[in-house]
């Protein structure tokens, strides 16, 4: 039985690689997962055939992340074996890598480190790009391939030589499921039962925020473009929770727009919040693959994002508007333009539905598995020669 092992700092990031997962384990394979706390995940333990717990810290300067880690990590593989390691984020990359990389020059399992965005980036700031930079040079020796989500990423890894540039393989993230993000399979009873839940008349138009309340994101610019805009008759919802979540509900509050705004926390609706929403907005400073930007686009609901790596690889085409990051002028330019411009809006977003289909999870699953197979075939020659 040919086994994975995927690895990540904590459980919500595993969901990326749920097709993938999905996908493999009927064809067989035995894929098992390890992050924090990965166990007592109700949401997705259940969808690998076994978990590990790691006790690590999203803080990369956490210093248990290098001291009690590896251990563990040793640990797990001292009693189980595994034919290939995929590794996903920043510490648990950096970490396992680190831990593993004895046992991988011995030949016995490929590790694969699937980069969701470089914490390095155009416009970062310079001191902090240097340390990023510096530890994914460290790691690469460690590293048999790497995956990139972009085009910014993979011009980045091979212009630093991260690793071996034939190593490096351009993979547009980890699936879509155009299924469930099909504008068609959204009822009109379903957008109205979101209208109705959120109050609003048929005159009120609605823009979509869905991510995770953290400074990166920067809400804040969000709401501040939306004052700015001066409509009391359009709203602004917010999918997501996060550690700034009540500091963004005391900012609409000060800037008098907390009628019109909907803090939502976590949602299950993506789909039809999008569908009912005139546009998806997105101000993030970095992103690797943003998924809201893409699950829009499925719904044929064009998207408001910032101009940075990932976000411009997706909107290019002309599937949305793209503004500089912190641009509070241009946001509400670009909310101006959706409001008033309806029909080139909902153009702007069918144009978006079909570029989707490179992103569906078929096609990111036949890479993956073309990946594998190259991984698993230089296993047998190892294997061969020791």
């Amino acid at each position: 039985m040919k086994s994975l092992l995927i690895i990540t700092t904590i459980p919500s990031t595993l969901k990326f690689f749920l097709p993938l997962t999905e996908h493999l384990r009927s064809q067989g394979w035995q894929v098992d997962a390890m992050a924090k706390e990965l166990s007592t995940s109700e949401e997705y333990a259940h969808f690998f055939d076994r978990v590990w717990d790691i006790e690590w810290s999203r803080n990369p300067l956490d210093p248990k992340n290098l001291l009690a880690a590896p251990q563990q990590i040793r640990q797990v593989f001292a009693q189980q074996q595994y034919n290939l390691v995929n590794v996903s984020t920043p510490v648990a990359a950096f970490v396992a890598r680190y831990a593993l990389n004895n046992w991988r020059k011995q030949g016995k399992f490929k590790v694969i480190y699937t980069a969701q965005g470089f914490h390095f980036y155009q416009g970062g700031a310079p001191h902090k790009n240097a340390i990023f930079l510096g530890l994914e040079k460290i790691a690469g020796p460690w590293t048999d391939y790497l995956v990139v989500v972009n085009r910014e990423d993979e011009y980045a890894a091979k212009r630093y030589k991260l690793i071996s540039p034939d190593r490096v393989r351009y993979i547009p993230g980890t699936g879509l499921n155009l299924d469930r993000f099909n504008p068609h399979a959204i009822s009109e009873a379903e957008i109205m039962g979101v209208r109705q839940e959120l109050g609003l008349a048929p005159e009120n138009s609605l823009f979509l925020s869905v991510a995770e309340f953290i400074p990166r994101k920067r809400p804040g610019d969000i709401l501040k473009a939306f004052a700015q805009l001066g409509r009391p008759q359009v709203h602004l919802a917010f999918a997501g929770n996060g550690r700034i979540f009540q500091e963004m509900q005391q900012l609409a509050a000060k800037l008098e727009i907390q009628n019109q705004v909907h803090f939502l926390g976590r949602r299950r609706d993506i789909p039809v919040l999008m569908r009912a929403s005139v546009a998806t907005l997105i101000a993030s400073a970095h992103e690797g693959l943003p998924n809201c930007v893409m699950e829009s686009l499925c719904m044929e609901t064009p998207v408001i994002g910032t101009e940075i790596r990932g976000t411009r690889d997706l909107l290019v085409d002309g599937n949305g508007r793209l503004v500089k990051v912190g641009d509070i002028n241009g946001m509400a330019e670009a909310m101006a333009w959706i409001l008033d411009r309806p029909d080139e809006a909902q153009k702007m977003g069918k144009r978006g539905r079909k570029d989707m289909v490179n992103y569906d999870a078929p096609q990111i699953i036949k890479l993956y598995e073309s990946l594998y197979s190259e991984a698993l075939s230089e296993n047998a020659s190892s294997s061969t020669r020791w």
